[in-house]
């Protein structure tokens, strides 16, 4: 079932006992009378391996004279009957069917040329050629040169050969080569050298090609597939996308393809069926792993939910088991997770999207603010242009222009000619970035409750000399240590994560290996992944993890993470939110998520606050303020890579009138 030395991790297995005339039988008898016994028929088909099906279909026409794929068609209806049929194909003619009806009739489905055309591997390519020309007696490359155009075209042609190179053994030269091919036929470019993509795409290893793509993130400062967005279009660009993704890991495309079958409104059932056929002898149990820690969910508990009566039954049946009952953690979860701390140690350029303006004039700004908000009526547009157009350091400066000019308090001024959530923008881009984050945390701790989620997202994510910035804003504005009223309104093992954060005294150092060990190890015990017996109490366990998570510097911790899924075959991450909860919980996750990829945690709460119904103005309204000098144009990146849409599309699509003006000028462009 799986090649020699490789563990198998297909959902479905050879039936034990296997008999293809009393299987044949059994089906008949099913099918035989009035109605059939859809349970009978879901339950034999669904246990057995795909090549035992083809063995039942022989059987059945030998004892009955019948096409036994014929007589399931006549008695199943729907959904089901197309699942159950689709199992009783061979892989390649699976395949060969898809893609004919993919390019059957008017229109062309591409999302499943794309996936079947990306996702299959030489021997498989070379399998679904000859199985189209068997069964419909036609050649497959040229249905779909006369069906596509474009590059898109070329590089599907160049897909079907099934020439992919196969040996594991990598040049370092070349690696770098191609890195710095695909660079300069693309962002280096003047327009787009699309058979460069096509040809180191197209032919390139995947071992390879994982190394290419890790040399491209170090000289590019952004991920292959970013340049990919910018740089290609259409359906051109989905299909590099998708080949892109499975050299990574076909397990992780085709979990995100499931997700997005069945999220929403309505269920994708091709994509759904052909995905959950396909890969049910191949890497399902992969599948699984990748989607439950991905998104936080078990892919048996989506389908059970999105799908129903047979049809459910037999897909769960494919999916082979519930892995949020099992809550266990596999390697190739482990594998992604790895791959992702690999990829967050290389350094990549953080950018802002405001920059300081050219030719500033500090007074000239003063009387355009002046003259915008004098008389009757109030200029938004106007107060827009300049504040959002201008650094902090020069908005600081208008500040003391207008005083010196009119002798009158700017932001007294701005409060009182604005109003809503414009204000609270405008307002708080003309405080400093210490100032703006010590009244944000102010807000957070005074009066009723406490705002958790804002003290664990500044704390979390500051470095030692903002958070000693905070702390001198704090002091000044409000004659109180941050340390004190930290401590008076919060409690237990938050209290400490969070007085820990506020001292700024991070480590700043690099990574160190043998120490690294040593911290992975407490990490787990305190997290009771690891078999290794400690003399030391829960308690004195639970401290040297905070200050592990606290003090230690970010490369070291990166080093740490990675560490301990060699260790546990755990995320970090993931066990955190198993083993833990509440405030603490997501104080250290967030400190995770902030080494792992601080752009990305952004973007995550960037798009929380916008989805769904109702927008959640002032976390939106706080990050971008807070982010547009250091890393705004990073987040934008992160956002469209992790939810398949822009930053500026989502602002544009939830919010309104001058608000959405001032934020879609921080935003600084659509990507």
């Amino acid at each position: 079932m799986a090649p020699q030395g490789k563990v198998y991790r297909g959902s479905v297995k050879d039936f034990q006992g296997f008999d293809a005339n009393q299987d044949a039988e059994a089906l008949y008898n099913a099918m035989k009378g009035f109605g059939s016994d859809k349970e009978a028929i879901l339950d034999l088909i669904t246990s057995r391996s795909n090549k035992q099906r083809v063995e039942i279909c022989q059987a059945y026409k030998s004892l009955y004279g019948k096409d036994l794929i014929a007589d399931l068609k006549y008695e199943l209806t729907g959904k089901f009957e197309r699942l159950i049929v689709s199992l009783m194909r061979p892989p390649a003619y699976g395949d060969a069917k898809e893609i004919k009806d993919a390019i059957s009739g008017v229109g062309t489905d591409e999302k499943c040329l794309i996936e079947i055309l990306a996702s299959r591997t030489n021997q498989e390519i070379h399998d679904l050629v000859a199985a189209y020309k068997d069964a419909y007696g036609r050649d497959l490359e040229a249905d779909i040169v006369g069906d596509t155009s474009g590059h898109f075209k070329k590089m599907l042609v160049v897909l079907l050969q099934g020439a992919r190179e196969e040996d594991d053994v990598v040049s370092e030269d070349l690696v770098e080569q191609d890195a710095k091919d695909l660079l300069e036929a693309g962002e280096l470019k003047w327009g787009t050298d699309e058979a460069q993509f096509i040809f180191i795409l197209g032919r390139r290893s995947r071992q390879h090609l994982r190394l290419v793509f890790d040399e491209y993130l170090k000289i590019a400062g952004k991920p292959i597939e970013r340049s990919i967005r910018g740089e290609l279009s259409g359906d051109f660009e989905k299909l590099m996308l998708a080949v892109v993704k499975c050299i990574r890991s076909k397990a992780e495309y085709f979990a995100e393809r499931l997700y997005k079958a069945m999220k929403g409104l309505g269920t994708r059932d091709n994509t759904l069926i052909r995905i959950m056929v396909s890969r049910s002898e191949i890497d399902m149990l992969d599948i699984r792993e990748v989607f439950r820690t991905k998104y936080e969910k078990s892919l048996y508990n989506m389908i059970k939910e999105d799908t129903s009566g047979e049809y459910k039954k037999a897909l769960l049946k494919l999916c082979g088991g519930d892995d949020d009952a099992a809550g266990e953690f596999f390697p190739e979860a482990a594998q992604v997770a790895y791959r992702m701390w690999e990829l967050s140690a290389v350094k990549v350029e953080l950018r802002g999207t405001v920059q300081p303006a050219g030719d500033f004039n500090d007074d000239g700004d003063a009387q355009v603010l002046r003259k915008a908000m004098k008389g009757l009526g109030t200029d938004e547009g106007a107060i827009i242009e300049v504040v959002t157009k201008r650094s902090n350091a020069q908005r600081q400066q208008i500040i003391k222009a207008y005083k010196a000019h009119y002798g009158r308090d700017l932001l007294a001024d701005l409060k009182s000619e604005l109003s809503g959530s414009l204000a609270k923008l405008i307002l708080g881009l003309m405080l400093t970035p210490a100032q703006y984050d010590a009244k944000q945390l102010r807000k957070a701790v005074e009066g009723a409750g406490t705002d958790e989620s804002v003290l664990i997202e500044i704390m979390a994510t500051r470095n030692n000399q903002e958070i000693r910035a905070i702390n001198d804003a704090y002091q000044e504005a409000y004659h109180k240590s941050l340390e004190d009223d930290l401590s008076s309104d919060t409690s237990g093992h938050f209290k400490r994560i969070l007085v820990s954060l506020a001292l700024g005294n991070r480590d700043e150092g690099p990574e160190n290996l043998t120490q690294a060990h040593e911290d992975a190890k407490v990490v787990a015990e305190t997290l009771k992944l690891a078999d290794v017996s400690s003399n030391d109490s829960s308690d004195s366990l639970e401290t040297r993890f905070l200050s592990i998570l606290c003090t230690r510097s970010y490369p070291h911790l990166r080093r740490v993470f990675q560490e301990f899924i060699k260790m546990t075959n755990h995320d970090v991450e993931h066990a955190i939110k198993k083993r833990m909860s509440g405030d603490v919980r997501d104080a250290f996750v967030a400190i995770v998520r902030s080494v792992k990829n601080k752009p990305a945690f952004f973007a995550d709460k960037l798009y929380k606050s916008m989805k769904g119904a109702g927008t959640d103005e002032r976390t939106l309204t706080r990050i971008m303020i807070s982010r547009s000098e250091i890393d705004l144009f990073n987040i934008r990146g992160e956002f469209i890579d992790l939810f398949d849409k822009s930053l500026h599309h989502m602002i544009e699509k939830d919010t309104s009138g001058d608000y959405r003006k001032a934020l879609l000028a921080l935003c600084g462009g659509e990507d």
